[in-house]
């Protein structure tokens, strides 16, 4: 189905919308993710994509002064969370299948758990590095790159464990999506080796590639042109949040490896709140939004985390 969601037929009327969410945080409860969804749901979005995270360290004080290292999972949930939004939102859900923090059991556990459930669209991504490293490495076990976790769920497709066992009885194949990098992956050495993991990833089967969030649409354009002559035939559909506080002048293009444009920084920087950087980030999301739609982008897909009311601000203007 993820593929039919960007046909000529559902794409020809109307520029689709789509988000994503976090699973809640532990013992905070499903209200606030509902409340987005419920925010959010009035927009018809083709689906809603739910984030997966890897567990981490924490150092705890114990007895007699000392300290302990105890291994976490701050969200946990995403299976659990997919399969309430479809019951009760009725809407499609998108699963992110993670290679980090995950051995290939923990993967095909969670292949098995989507299919009771009748999920077969999934994201599948490498992840992010744990806080504690320096650089990305690979749970013992587990996958470095997203290609090896595709190829798992091919051959998972095709009727065997990881193990190589076959499956006695095949469930519904799964389609995946990928992500893009309009910027680049903080850890390419160049757009164009980049953009080879991307035709690679179309070539293994993927359908759909959702890009890093980017605040410069002709960073967008001119990496789908490259994409394009390279042989990227899949629907790139662009990744987007709306700035909403002070802080992310400097954390934004950090974290996500991302530039902000001239424009947009210099009126940033004069803003004395985050309630003024809200406004901004509403003004420049319109804008960015009406510039992808009037080139033909078929759909937009927003990062909800700490900017749900400017999304639904961003929506009601341009839907």
């Amino acid at each position: 189905m993820l593929g039919q969601l960007y046909t000529k037929e559902s794409t020809s009327t109307k520029t689709g919308f789509s988000f994503e969410v976090l699973p809640p945080l532990k013992g905070t409860g499903t209200a606030t993710l509902f409340q987005t969804i419920e925010t959010l749901a009035p927009f018809k979005p083709r689906h809603i994509n739910i984030t997966t995270h890897r567990a981490e360290y924490v150092y705890r004080e114990v007895e007699g002064g000392l300290v302990e290292r105890q291994r976490i999972r701050r969200r946990p949930g995403t299976i659990a969370i997919a399969a309430a939004i479809q019951q009760r939102f009725n809407i499609p859900v998108i699963p992110h299948v993670v290679c980090s923090g995950s051995t290939k059991e923990d993967i095909e556990y969670m292949l098995l758990d989507l299919q009771f459930l009748g999920i077969s669209d999934i994201f599948l991504l490498r992840g992010d590095k744990a806080k504690e490293e320096s650089m990305y490495q690979p749970t013992p076990g587990g996958y470095t790159h997203a290609i090896e976790l595709i190829d798992q769920v091919n051959r998972f497709n095709e009727g065997f464990f990881a193990d190589s066992t076959p499956i006695k009885v095949k469930g519904v194949p799964f389609e995946f999506g990928v992500a893009a990098y309009p910027e680049k992956h903080e850890e390419a050495p160049n757009l164009e080796s980049d953009i080879r993991v991307l035709l690679e990833k179309q070539r293994r089967g993927a359908t759909v590639a959702i890009t890093q969030l980017f605040y410069d649409n002709e960073k967008f354009y001119a990496f789908v042109q490259q994409a394009r002559e390279a042989g990227v035939t899949i629907p790139i559909i662009p990744g987007l949040k709306p700035l909403t506080k002070l802080t992310q002048l400097a954390t934004v293009p950090k974290t996500f490896r991302c530039d902000l444009p001239f424009a947009l920084s210099e009126e940033l920087l004069r803003c004395k709140s985050d309630e003024e950087v809200k406004q901004v980030g509403i003004e420049w999301g319109i804008n960015q939004c009406r510039d992808l739609i009037a080139h033909g982008i078929p759909s937009l897909h927003f990062y909800t985390l700490s900017a749900v009311d400017s999304i639904r601000q961003i929506a009601e203007a341009i839907y």
